[in-house]
């Protein structure tokens, strides 16, 4: 495994493929107020990039244009965080999209966990770590365990997503999962919106909070 580490952008004329493994790190998760730190990126050949964001420096045209290619599927884990993050802070929407998560709670029915480690393990046999998903990624360096925690969120998506689509193609639900998908970028910008927890198609009318 190389683990590349880009300050500010990629390079220009790097490519992923037709499919791009995709991963974000903030501050937290209150999109408004924790600022992007990292975006990492793998092709699923076993080795990954990562952008470093520094404050305040979101320009990264060459991140954006991969990121919003459409020849280039972007590869997800609980994408509906990560496309808030990149829109927020970046300043575009990442399409189109896929999410393990969604794939996994149309096919593995018979579990409710549906996590990336739990997915990691169940799907390929890998255990991953989880241990520096809360550790400073506002920090100036990077540290080697922070790295590596990164990278290990992007490698395995793809191998993720081969077991996925077979189960989805399996029990007939692979147009069903991928309409569901393609609506995540709206999903999105309904929660950055203010519509966050909201279920716009619920008939129960919505009430104030007392």
């Amino acid at each position: 495994m190389t683990i590349t580490l880009h300050i500010g952008d990629l390079p220009a004329g790097l490519s992923f493929g037709d499919c791009v493994a995709v991963d974000t790190e903030s501050m937290g998760l209150n999109w408004d107020r924790d600022r992007l730190c990292v975006v990492q990126l793998s092709s699923g050949d076993g080795n990954a990039h990562l952008v470093q964001l520094p404050k305040g420096q979101y320009d990264a045209p060459n991140l954006k244009k991969l990121l919003t290619d459409p020849k280039v599927l972007k590869l997800f884990h609980f994408a509906r965080a990560d496309l808030a993050a990149i829109k927020r802070w970046l300043g575009v929407m990442p399409a189109p999209v896929y999410c393990t998560k969604i794939a996994s709670i149309f096919v593995r029915t018979f579990t409710d966990r549906h996590g990336l480690k739990d997915l990691s393990k169940d799907l390929i046999g890998v255990d991953m770590s989880k241990e520096q998903q809360t550790s400073d990624w506002g920090a100036a360096t990077l540290t080697d365990a922070q790295q590596t925690y990164a990278a290990s969120d992007v490698l395995h998506l793809h191998k993720m997503k081969t077991k996925l689509d077979a189960m989805l193609a399996r029990e007939n639900r692979t147009e069903l999962a991928r309409q569901v998908m393609d609506f995540l970028p709206v999903r999105t910008e309904l929660d950055l919106q203010g519509w966050f927890g909201v279920d716009v198609f619920s008939h129960k009318p919505l009430r104030r909070p007392e």
